[in-house]
This record gives C-alpha cells, sequence and structure tokens, in this order.
C-alpha cells in the first residue's frame, strides 16, 4: 500500500495549508520524540516478581532510579526498526499471508458472488450493516479479545461499503469502532480483563453485570458516530474524508451468481473461522496457528476454484506483495516502543504518572486513572503487557485512594480499548489502516470526534462505578 495520497495525478492542484505527511515519516517523527525522551526523562524501574502463574509483575513502591544512564546513539533509531520488524515478524507474516489468501479467493470470484448475494439481501439498508458488522466485531473482541483476525476482512468490508454508496472510512469504521468497544466494555476478553483482574486480585469475570449494562449504551455511541458519517457522505460524496484518495477496491459493475464451487470455497472459509475461534481459547493458537490456517485455505481454494498449482502461487504472491507497505508500519509502530524499553524511561512514564492520583477524591482518582491508562497505551500498546506492567501498580493504589479495585480493573479496560482505535503505535489499527489504504491523518479526523465521546462516557461510567461501590 504505497502513499494514496502521493498517487493523485501530478496536474491537480496541490492544497494549500499543512500537508500532513506520510504515514511512515509521522511514525519516524515519534520515534525521535521516543528517542529524545531517553535522554530528558530520567531512567529507572520498579522491581519485578514472578507471580503464582508463573508471570513477571511490576512489585509495587520499588521504582527506583538507575544508578548508570543508559544512552542511545543516533544509530539507534535506524537499528530499532530491522528490530522490532522481527520482533513483530509474527504479525507481519500473518499479515502477508492473509494478504496471499484473500487475492487467491478474491480471483475463484468467491468474494464478489459472496459480496453480491449480500447486497441483494441487506443493499438497501446500510443502517443494517452498519449495527449488525460493528455488534459482531464488539463482540468478537468482547469474549475472544479478537483483534488481528479482523485484518482479512479489511478489504470485503471496503468493497461492500463502496457497493452501498459509502466510503472505505465508513467500513473500517464498523470494524474498528466495534474493536475498540468491544476491548473497552470486554465481558471475558481473556488478554485484557482476565489478566488484569487476575493481577489485581479480584475473581475471573467477577463484575461482569456493570460492563452488560454499560455494553449497549457504548455500542449506540459507536453505531451513531458511524452512521451519522456514512449518511452524510450518501447524501453528498463531497464530505467524505477519503475525498482526492483513489478508492483502494471498486465494487464490481456485476457481480457473479453464487454457485457450488463458491459455495464450497466458503464452507472452506467457515470451516477455517471456526478452526480460529476453537482454536485461540482452548488450545493456545495465535499467530503461527493462524497464519497456517489462511495459508491452508488458499491452497485448497486455489484448487477448487480451478486455478491450478501456478495459478494459485501467482495471485498469492500478488496479494501478499500488496501489504509490503503495512509491513512496514507494523515495523514502525513497534520501533516506538522497542525505543522507550531500551532508554529505561517506561517504568518512569509508569510512576510519574501513578503520584498525582493520591492527592484528589475517590472519583476524580478514577478518572484519573483512566486517563494514566490511556497515555500509558501510547507507550505499551499491548494489553496483556499494560496490564502486567500497570495492575500491580493500579490495585494498591487503589485501596490507598479509596477506588475499588474492580474500578481500577475497569479504568484499565476503558484507557487501553478506546485508545487503541486512534494511537499510532497500535500495530494492528496500523495494519487494518494500512490494508483498507486510509492514510493515518484521514482516520484521525474520523474517529477523534468518537474517542472523545467514548472517553467521556467512561468517565461518567467510573463516577457512578465508584458511588455504588462497584466491587
Amino acid at each position: 500500500m504505497s502513499d494514496m495520497a502521493d498517487q493523485r495525478n501530478e496536474s491537480e492542484p496541490r492544497p494549500r495549508g499543512l500537508r500532513v505527511p506520510h504515514t511512515l515519516v509521522l511514525l519516524f517523527g515519534i520515534m525521535v520524540v521516543a528517542w529524545l525522551a531517553t535522554w530528558i526523562l530520567p531512567q529507572g524501574a520498579f522491581d519485578t516478581a514472578i507471580d503464582e502463574q508463573g508471570r513477571q509483575v511490576v512489585v509495587p513502591g520499588t521504582y527506583t532510579v538507575a544508578e548508570e544512564r543508559v544512552t542511545l546513539p543516533v544509530w539507534d533509531l535506524f537499528t530499532a526498526v530491522p528490530r522490532a520488524m522481527a520482533d513483530a515478524q509474527g504479525i507481519i507474516f500473518f499479515l502477508l499471508i492473509v494478504g496471499g489468501a484473500i487475492a487467491v479467493l478474491r480471483e475463484t470470484g468467491t468474494i464478489d458472488a459472496a459480496l453480491g448475494w449480500v447486497l441483494r439481501r441487506i443493499g438497501h439498508s446500510p443502517a443494517l450493516l452498519i449495527i449488525i458488522g460493528t455488534f459482531i466485531f464488539a463482540v468478537g473482541s468482547s469474549f475472544l479479545g479478537a483483534s488481528v483476525e479482523y485484518i482479512p476482512f479489511a478489504a470485503v468490508l471496503v468493497v461492500l461499503c463502496l457497493a452501498m454508496r459509502m466510503d472505505a472510512m465508513t467500513a473500517m469504521g464498523i470494524m474498528i469502532a466495534g474493536y475498540g468497544i468491544g476491548y473497552g466494555v470486554a465481558l471475558m476478553n481473556p488478554y485484557t480483563v482476565i489478566v488484569a483482574q487476575d493481577i489485581a486480585g479480584v475473581p475471573p469475570v467477577s463484575g461482569a453485570w456493570y460492563r452488560i449494562l454499560l455494553f449497549v449504551p457504548f455500542l449506540a455511541i459507536g453505531i451513531h458516530h458511524v452512521w451519522a458519517y456514512a449518511r452524510g457522505v450518501q447524501r453528498d460524496p463531497e464530505k467524505s474524508l477519503m475525498k482526492g484518495i483513489p478508492a483502494m477496491e471498486h465494487p464490481p459493475a456485476d457481480y457473479p451468481p453464487l454457485d457450488r464451487r463458491h459455495l464450497t470455497i466458503l464452507g472452506l472459509t467457515g470451516i477455517a473461522l471456526a478452526a480460529m475461534i476453537y482454536g485461540i481459547p482452548v488450545r493456545g493458537w495465535y499467530l503461527v496457528e493462524l497464519g497456517a490456517i489462511w495459508l491452508g485455505l488458499a491452497m485448497v481454494a486455489g484448487l477448487v476454484g480451478r486455478l491450478g498449482a501456478d495459478g494459485t502461487a501467482k495471485h498469492f504472491g500478488a496479494g501478499a506483495s500488496a501489504l509490503a507497505m503495512v509491513a512496514l508500519l507494523v515495523g514502525f509502530a513497534r520501533s516506538i516502543a522497542l525505543l522507550l524499553e531500551d532508554g529505561q524511561v517506561l517504568h518512569t512514564v509508569v510512576q510519574g504518572l501513578s503520584v498525582p492520583l493520591q492527592q484528589v477524591v475517590p472519583e476524580l482518582s478514577a478518572v484519573g486513572m483512566l486517563l494514566m491508562q490511556t497515555i500509558l497505551n501510547f507507550f505499551i500498546p499491548s494489553g496483556s503487557g499494560q496490564a502486567f506492567a500497570t495492575m500491580p501498580i493500579m490495585a494498591p493504589l487503589g485501596d490507598v485512594v479509596g477506588v475499588t479495585r474492580q474500578v481500577a480493573v475497569l479504568a484499565f479496560q476503558f484507557g487501553d480499548g478506546f485508545s487503541n482505535m486512534i494511537l499510532p503505535t497500535n500495530i494492528v489499527l496500523m495494519a487494518i489502516l494500512g490494508v483498507a489504504g486510509i492514510p493515518y491523518d484521514r482516520w484521525v479526523r474520523f474517529v477523534a470526534p468518537l474517542v472523545l465521546k467514548l472517553m467521556a462516557a467512561a468517565a461518567v461510567a467510573l463516577v457512578i462505578a465508584v458511588l455504588i461501590g462497584y466491587s
């Protein structure tokens, strides 16, 4: 995926005013800021210990400034990128395999036939697509912690929305709003809720009643935001935030009928998805196993679709190569956290943010925890990683300031989930936007108001939780 903004005809007049740079330039700029922070901020760390489950967690109250300062030369800015790509190789190779598999499925005609079938049934009601789609993505994230698994569906959802006279921004609004809200008010996300509650010392999945009550209104906020934007684009295409950017995919003028061959391939795809749903929570599968499933699906679909071995290989390679820029975005995003870790300033940020929370009333402390977790999600984009780094501090801090540990976990969920939708250090977000061909600056213009709405609602929910003694 190249810089779509630069694909305009050179004869077109360039817009006046501030020109937002390429996403890679933005990410490298943030890398420079992170590198400078390692020179400016105090360096230090908390002691860590192994808990009963054998996991390494932070020991509260043990932060100490490092006796010897670690200095990162300018050279580290450049070595961080290949190191980060090696560190994120799982998701990078998963993306390439998925890109190849989708290309094979598309070449068999199965995707276009399935899209035509869907359009004939709900094409008259874009609102239904937005409601059902956002709900499905939210439920998947809430129960299974799904995020990376959504990447394969980005391109298909874009084509479907374009066929309904919406745009790629609407498509990603459906997916990413569902993903972020699902994480934010997750019922039993194994990567965030279960881990955070375990570290905080509260029963697994406890307090679910309050999160269930919150799920519907928060989901309604997301659906309304996406639908209001989509309706505006349908009424006036000039209002699209994708104006001036060539569409990644154009819907076919005519969709092929859904025949037996297509149904067989759809059945194989359904089996692959069922295997993923089973394997992730039950067998502990993740990117390696999921990549193997998509690779196997591509090979079998190519044969069933009569592409032949050479044809399948050709289209698989083309689909994988189309995601080379997305792989780079993932590597640059991971580089930011890597620099902060190397410079020993991550724990300094955690320590500095936790001190002010002890100076205010419990209700404001809970909101302060939300803001703290949101900020820390920039530096520690992994949900489980953030839980390990912050919950050993937030849980006992809640005891001191009069906030229950369940509320502390809820603040962590909100801060992690909602900011996932906007932070450029979230490699899943950057991968999805890359697949859909959406420049990061355009996405921020769409999603920033939604994040602010959700954060305001989260602050209210936390204050209510403190007042009712949510535990």
